[in-house]
């Protein structure tokens, strides 16, 4: 199993819980948790297969995938019942499943031929759109499109940080460990200190 597969795995999982949090925040039964849980784990990796012209898609080419989101939802009721507050958990498996699946969207962007910019814009999309998807079936205006701490720049961030380490010829494995750490700290400063970019709006004139 390569590295990004690895990866790959690994972040289906965290993203699969990260939905499950969002959906229990709505109060929804276990088919709308599902739903939303398969937005957020295969929604921005979708959109990056199509792009690239892979196929079959990611999820349908590893069928375990969509059952092991099946059944993280189906357990997700029993784990809840001890979890008084939903909110403050949302962070982390938000940073770490966009850090995962960022740095396996450059990844194989790059072993698709692209160049190095286009490959970190398709490791942003892969790592954001998930979310995206989330945050519109829980009928909530996306995070990456409002003012909110910094998002899809800690993704943009780490991804040139894996391919500067990629460039140094550093070895597989420890450069996404490096991508990796550098966007969910990055992501955990922002929520923490509030680093946000000013909303860009429309100069209305003053007076009467």
């Amino acid at each position: 199993m390569s590295a990004l597969v690895a990866i790959e795995f690994l972040a289906v999982v965290v993203a699969a819980i990260y939905g499950v949090l969002l959906a229990a925040r709505q109060g929804m039964d276990v088919m709308g948790v599902f739903a939303v849980s398969l937005a957020v784990a295969f929604g921005g990796g979708t959109l990056r297969d199509l792009f690239l012209d892979r196929t079959p898609l990611f999820w349908i080419g590893n069928p375990h995938y969509p059952l092991i989101v099946f059944i993280i939802a189906l357990l997700s009721g029993a784990i809840l019942r001890f979890v008084v507050r939903i909110r403050p958990l949302l962070v982390f498996p938000d940073a770490m499943g966009m850090a995962l699946f960022t740095l396996t969207g450059t990844g194989y962007a790059l072993e698709a031929g692209v160049g190095p910019f286009v490959a970190v814009l398709l490791g942003v999309i892969t790592g954001t759109f998930g979310g995206v998807l989330g945050d519109v079936l829980c009928n909530e205006v996306p995070q990456l499109f409002r003012p909110s701490p910094l998002y899809a720049t800690c993704s943009f961030t780490g991804a040139w940080i894996y391919l500067g380490c990629r460039y140094l010829e550093w070895p597989e494995l420890t450069s996404l460990v490096i991508g990796a750490t550098v966007i969910v700290l990055f992501r955990l400063a922002a929520v923490r200190w509030n680093w946000c970019f000013p909303a860009v709006r429309e100069k209305r004139p003053s007076g009467p």
